[in-house]
């Protein structure tokens, strides 16, 4: 039999292309969601959506062709993609139409070729990470996930000021476009055909492909900092991943917890800090590098740590002598953290030690690396050996699989 996989475009007819008008009229059958198939009289029409379904329907239907009717585009988070290996016994023709995004973007007057994609509809999905990490971010949202709970998330994110507009029942008479602050439309009620654009005009950016930020590009006063050399092995032992949410413990000027920002454009770091002097130079550091996934956590650990969402690693860069609290703590909240933990001293590297092993941490990794660094004398160049630091890596049997990855 022959079928038409046909996009329809957004929903009004009026964005329907000719050849979709062609195929519809050619065809006895059609079959879609409800409100596709509003109008087609002298028809049999066939309110279907699951793509067994269709198929069952079609490969029982006595006469043909059939037109399945899709919204937007085919080839644009659409329903042909399941139908396709269903249909393989038929003769299917498809047929692109106008997607929502094309649709929204010309209604803005934006271009879209460069909107990163993401759909919220019935799926998986980070869109305030995707948001966080691009200029501009196309989501279709529906089912349980709407375009006020999308704002109230980018609020909750730190990103409350980025530019939303969202666009209800597109195409339609009753179509309307609303455009804000993040913040100001968190929790407002949209229509269930809703898409929406954002505009952020500060993504995370890593301005290099490797963690390397010099040590002169913090703010650093008297509070002790994560040297470039040994930052950069630490960034290689916390294997991060862009979705991830990495605390940073005892965080002093930032310098890891900055590194650890632009190494997941896609998830959060939370810097727990005790001092006043340290916490306002994590502030100066945020603002300047404009890590806007940067969450400062005053206050004490294990107790400042009570409140934040479950890590997929933690550095512990200082502990206060609570570093078996602070560890039980994160891997309560996600037993499959991995974890990297520095050291100066011997005594903290034997507390170490015995502490991943009654945590029963597994592939624990042990590197000590000294740096030796040049400076000038005069017309002299001497070697100015930096203090040997002791870098140490686990988790547990659950490993790196189980991690979240948001």
């Amino acid at each position: 039999m022959k079928v038409y996989l046909v996009g329809v475009g957004p929903g009004s007819s009026a964005t329907m292309t000719l050849a979709a008008r062609e195929a519809i009229a050619a065809s006895p059958l059609l079959i879609g969601a409800p409100r596709l198939l509003a109008g087609y009289d002298g028809k049999t029409c066939l309110p279907l959506i699951a793509a067994g379904d269709i198929a069952a329907a079609i490969d029982s239907a006595e006469r043909g062709p059939a037109a399945v009717l899709l919204s937007g585009d085919v080839g644009f988070y659409s329903g042909a993609k399941n139908l396709y290996p269903l249909l393989s016994r038929h003769e299917v023709e498809t047929i692109p139409g106008v997607s929502s995004l094309v649709y929204f973007c010309a209604r803005l007057h934006i271009p879209w070729q460069d909107v990163f994609l993401v759909s919220a509809h019935g799926r998986s999905h980070n869109a305030p990470g995707a948001v966080q990490s691009h200029q501009r971010t196309f989501v279709l949202t529906g089912g349980n996930y709407r375009a006020g709970d999308l704002c109230a998330q980018l609020t909750e994110w730190g990103l409350g000021h980025v530019t939303v507009h969202v666009g209800e029942r597109l195409s339609y008479p009753d179509e309307r476009i609303v455009t804000g602050a993040a913040e100001e439309l968190a929790g407002r009620e949209f229509d269930s055909l809703a898409v929406v654009l954002a505009e952020n005009p500060a993504p995370i950016h890593r301005p290099y492909s490797a963690p390397a930020l010099p040590d002169s590009a913090f703010f650093r006063g008297k509070v002790p900092m994560t040297k470039e050399e040994v930052r950069s092995l630490v960034l290689s032992k916390l294997h991060l991943l862009p979705s991830h949410t990495l605390w940073d413990v005892g965080a002093g000027t930032g310098s890891v917890s900055a590194e650890g920002a632009l190494a997941v454009p896609e998830g959060r770091v939370f810097a727990v800090e005790q001092k006043a002097e340290a916490l306002t130079l994590l502030e100066r550091n945020k603002a300047a590098l404009g890590l806007s996934n940067l969450h400062i956590v005053p206050g004490t650990a294990p107790e400042a740590l009570a409140d934040l969402p479950a890590p997929d690693r933690v550095f512990l860069g200082g502990s206060s002598g609570n570093m078996e609290a602070i560890l039980r703590c994160a891997l309560d909240k996600n037993p499959a953290v991995r974890i990297v933990v520095t050291a100066v001293t011997l005594e903290t590297v034997a507390e170490t030690v015995q502490c991943f092993a009654r945590l029963e941490l597994t592939d624990t990794d042990m590197v000590q690396i000294a740096a030796t660094r040049v400076r000038e004398a005069g017309r002299y160049h001497l070697m100015d050996a930096q203090n040997p630091v002791w870098v140490l890596a686990g988790e547990t049997a659950a490993g790196p699989a189980a991690s979240h990855g948001r």
